[in-house]
C-alpha cells in the first residue's frame, strides 16, 4: 500500500516539476542580458539630430521602416546598410540613386568606418560618434523587459532539476506493472553522463555564458528517451547515440555560423549538397510506410529530408546588406521548388509541408511582399489537387479524417487507439511502462504524444508542447538583438519549423489533422530526427546575442 501511495504521488508531482523545469528555461532567457544602450550614434551634422544605433545591422534610408530613418527628398528609401562585425564597423551603399559617401569618398562594397568618420546619403551628412553620446531612454522590448546582469537560475541547477525529473521517471519505470528491475537506473545513468558531459563542454570548454536553450532540448530528449526504457530498451540507447551526435552537430553549427559573411561563402556548396543529397535519395531510397525517404547503410537507415532542413534555412537565410541588394527571391524558389518536388516523389508529403511552410517564413521575412506569397499558394493548392488526381491512394488517407470512430478498426486504427488511451491517462497518466499504446505500431514516433499523455498523463503533453511552441515566441523576442538579420530570419524559420512540425504530429495523432507522419521534435524516437532538431535549435541559439558572448573571469 506504501508503496502504491508512493507510485500515485510520484504520477503527480511529475507534471508540476516539467512546469517548473520549462518556466525556469525561459524565465532564465530573459536575464543576464545588456541594457538597451545605443552602440553608436550618428549624428546630423546640419541639423543635430541624434540617431541611435542599436542593432549590429542597420538600414538607413528614407522608408519608415527603416532603423535609421532620415527624412530627406534626396536619400533613398532603402539607401544603406550600416553594419558591425568581429572587426568593426561597415557601411555598404544598396545600389542607392545618389550613393553613399565617407569622408567624401563614394563607397564600392562594404567600407570601414571610424569614430568621427562622416556618412554622406543624399545630402545628409552624419557624423560617427560614440554610443554613450545619445543621452535619450530606449524603450526595452516587449520580452526583456528590464536588463539584468546576473542569471535567474544557475545553470548548473537547472541541470540537476532536469537530472533528478529524469531520475523520477526511471524510478517510475523501474516499478511498472508488466515488469519490475532497476535496467531502467542504468539508462539513466547514461543519460545523465551525457547531459553532464555537454553541459562541461558548452560551459568550461567553451565557455558559454548560458545554456538555457540546451537544458530545454536535454530535458525533453531525456522525457523520450525515458519513455523508451519499457517499450524497446535497445532503442533507448540508440537514441542517447544520436542525440549525442545531434548535440555535437549543434556545437559545430554554432561555431561554424560565429561569422555570419563565412554562411554566406559556403551557401552555394550546401545549397548543392543538399540537392544531390535528395537526389541520392530518389535513386537509392527505401519504401517505408508508404514513402521512399530512407536510405540504408548496413544495418542503419538515415532520413537524408531531415539533414535537408537545415540546408534549406542555410540557405534561404541572409545578412541583411544581401536583402537590400538582392532581392530576388528566383534563385531560392527554384531550389524550394527542387526540395519540395523531391519529398512529393518519395511521397513524404509531411516533411514536404513543413518544407513548404517553411519557404512562406523566408520568402515573407526576405521580401516582405505578398505577392510572392500569395503565388506561392496559389501554386501549391494546384500542385495538391494534381496529385490527389493522378496518386487517388494519396486521398485514401483523408478519408477517415474527422470520421475517426467510423473508421476506428480500418483507416484511423492509430488515431482511434491514441484518444482512448489519451483519455485512460487522465491529468497524471497511469505510469511510465504502464500504457497499452506502445503496443499500438509507431507509437515511439508518429503517436508519441498520445504515449507521453497516457503514460504520463495530458498536463505533462501539454507540458512540452508548450516547451517547444514557446521556442516561436523566443526567437520572435531576440530578432531586435540578433548580431545579423541571417540570425533573425534563420532563428524564426527554424522555431516556425518545429512548431509546425510539433502541430502536424499531435493534431494529426488526435485526428485534428490529416495523420502525416512526422516527429514529434526531440521526443519521438527517430535518430535522423533527433540530430535534425538539435542542428534546428543551433539556429536559435546562434541569434541569442550572448552566445558568442565569452564567460567573465
Amino acid at each position: 500500500m506504501i508503496m502504491d501511495a508512493s507510485v500515485v504521488a510520484l504520477r503527480m508531482l511529475l507534471p508540476i516539476y516539467a512546469a517548473v523545469i520549462v518556466y525556469q528555461c525561459y524565465k532564465s532567457m530573459r536575464h543576464h542580458r545588456r541594457a538597451e544602450k545605443p552602440l553608436l550614434t550618428l549624428v546630423d551634422i546640419i541639423t543635430g539630430q541624434q540617431y541611435p544605433v542599436v542593432f549590429w545591422e542597420n538600414s538607413i534610408g528614407r522608408s519608415r521602416r527603416s532603423d535609421i530613418c532620415i527624412q530627406n527628398d534626396t536619400v533613398s528609401r532603402d539607401h544603406s546598410v550600416l553594419l558591425r562585425r568581429e572587426d568593426g564597423w561597415f557601411i555598404t551603399d544598396t545600389k542607392s540613386k545618389s550613393g553613399t559617401y565617407v569622408n567624401g569618398k563614394k563607397t564600392r562594397g562594404r567600407v570601414k568606418l571610424m569614430i568621427d568618420d562622416e556618412i554622406s546619403v543624399g545630402s545628409a551628412t552624419l557624423a560617427v560618434r560614440r554610443g554613450n553620446e545619445y543621452s535619450e531612454e530606449i524603450k526595452p522590448s516587449w520580452y526583456f523587459s528590464k536588463a539584468k546582469t546576473k542569471l535567474s537560475i544557475r545553470q548548473y541547477k537547472l541541470m540537476i532539476l532536469i537530472t533528478v525529473f529524469h531520475l523520477l521517471m526511471a524510478l517510475a519505470a523501474c516499478f511498472s506493472n508488466e515488469i519490475q528491475d532497476f535496467r531502467p537506473l542504468v539508462v539513466w545513468g547514461c543519460l545523465a553522463a551525457l547531459g553532464w558531459t555537454f553541459f562541461f563542454v558548452s560551459t568550461v570548454v567553451l565557455k558559454r555564458v548560458n545554456f538555457e536553450l540546451e537544458a530545454l532540448g536535454f530535458f525533453l530528449t531525456g522525457l523520450g528517451v525515458m519513455l523508451l526504457v519499457r517499450q524497446v530498451e535497445r532503442q533507448a540507447y540508440t537514441q542517447m547515440i544520436t542525440a549525442a551526435m545531434g548535440m555535437a552537430l549543434f556545437i559545430f553549427l554554432i561555431k561554424f555560423m560565429e561569422n555570419p559573411d563565412r554562411v554566406k561563402k559556403y551557401r552555394t556548396i550546401i545549397m548543392i549538397g543538399a540537392v544531390g543529397f535528395l537526389a541520392i535519395n530518389l535513386i537509392f531510397g527505401k519504401i517505408q510506410h508508404g514513402a521512399a525517404n530512407w536510405i540504408s547503410i548496413g544495418s542503419f537507415t538515415i532520413q537524408p529530408s531531415e539533414f535537408v532542413k537545415i540546408a534549406f534555412i542555410f540557405v534561404g537565410a541572409a545578412t541583411l546588406d544581401q536583402l537590400q541588394t538582392s532581392k530576388n527571391l528566383l534563385e531560392y524558389i527554384i531550389f524550394s521548388a527542387v526540395c519540395v518536388g523531391a519529398l512529393a516523389i518519395m511521397g513524404d508529403f509531411g516533411t514536404g509541408l513543413i518544407f513548404f511552410i517553411t519557404f512562406l517564413f523566408i520568402a515573407f521575412m526576405r521580401s516582405g511582399d505578398f505577392k510572392t506569397i500569395i503565388l506561392a499558394v496559389t501554386a501549391a493548392v494546384f500542385a495538391g489537387a494534381m496529385v490527389l488526381k493522378f496518386k487517388p491512394y494519396i486521398a485514401d488517407r483523408f478519408i477517415s479524417w474527422g470520421h475517426v470512430w467510423e473508421y476506428a478498426q480500418t483507416n484511423a486504427y492509430q488515431q482511434a487507439r491514441v484518444l482512448t488511451y489519451t483519455a485512460s491517462g487522465g491529468l497524471f497518466g497511469v505510469g511510465v511502462g504502464n500504457g497499452c499504446l506502445k503496443y499500438v505500431f509507431a507509437s515511439e514516433n508518429d503517436l508519441v504524444f498520445g504515449l507521453v499523455a497516457e503514460e504520463m498523463g495530458i498536463l505533462v503533453a501539454v507540458i512540452c508542447a508548450i516547451a517547444i511552441g514557446g521556442l516561436v515566441l523566443y526567437s520572435r523576442a531576440i530578432t531586435t538583438r540578433s548580431r545579423s538579420t541571417f540570425y533573425s530570419i534563420s532563428a524564426c524559420c527554424a522555431a516556425g519549423m518545429l512548431l509546425f512540425q510539433m502541430a502536424l504530429n499531435i493534431f494529426g495523432a488526435t485526428d485534428i489533422l490529416p495523420l502525416t507522419g512526422v516527429t514529434l521534435p526531440f521526443i519521438s524516437l527517430g535518430g535522423s530526427s533527433m540530430i535534425s532538431c538539435w542542428g534546428l535549435l543551433a539556429f536559435i541559439k546562434a541569434a541569442d546575442e550572448r552566445t558568442y558572448a565569452m564567460r567573465r573571469k
